[in-house]
């Protein structure tokens, strides 16, 4: 039997990321605000609008409008899983909240010299990135390669048992594991860079999913 990932993004937005899953030979369980579904063998975080900043403690400096009921629903997603000690995937935003559920912040907007590498007004950007000898990414794509991206805000203090694993050239963090559990989040998209998404000017993100989907038992 495929592992069974649970994914919650926004209201028609996940098609992308359930695809990628099941062409790494997982099944994808969607939904928008879902509760834990434990019978599942991972968790998913997809890409969306930004978190409140009033859950890492800070007022609103640049942060776009909050989905607050997407905002309780994923940190209590993460609550669960993280409990029961399964495999965790956090993509864009998805990696943002993973780091605000273990006492990180974020940077809200980034610099106006640094912003238009990350994300333009249509499309992603291309930017080149570093990752550590020793990291997930390394192992999979060497020490620099180029990926997507599309976002205003990153990560900056890092939550507990994170350590940063790639950086962007402007040494915005790109990539994040955790010291002992299963959890990689990146802030780049690989579900828009794999399979039928797959795009020339980029490295594959199917390795970002068939990793994902052996940790959950594929």
């Amino acid at each position: 039997m495929p592992p069974i990932i649970q994914i919650s993004g926004a209201q028609g937005a996940m098609d992308r990321y359930a695809a990628a899953i099941q062409n790494a030979g997982g099944a994808a369980r969607t939904g928008y605000c879902p509760q834990a579904d434990l019978s599942c063998d991972g968790l998913l975080l997809c890409g969306g609008e930004d978190v409140d900043p009033a859950f890492f403690g800070q007022e609103n400096r640049g942060s776009m409008p909050p989905d607050l009921a997407r905002d309780r629903a994923e940190l209590a997603l993460l609550a669960a899983y993280w409990a029961a000690g399964k495999p965790i995937l956090g993509i864009c935003r998805g990696v943002q909240i993973l780091n605000i559920f273990l006492g990180g912040t974020l940077i809200q907007d980034l610099p106006d010299g640094i912003r238009p590498f990350h994300r333009r007004k249509e499309g992603d950007a291309v930017h080149l990135i570093r990752a550590e000898e020793d990291s997930l990414l390394h192992r999979w794509y060497g020490g620099v390669f180029p990926v997507n991206s599309y976002h205003h805000q990153a990560l900056d203090r890092l939550g507990a048992g994170l350590r940063a694993t790639a950086w962007s050239e402007s040494g915005v963090i790109e990539a994040v594991e955790h010291e002992n559990r299963p959890v990689l989040g990146v802030q780049f998209h690989p579900e828009r860079m794999a399979f039928a998404n797959r795009r020339e000017d980029t490295v594959d993100g199917e390795a970002v999913f068939r990793w994902f989907l052996q940790q959950c038992g594929g």
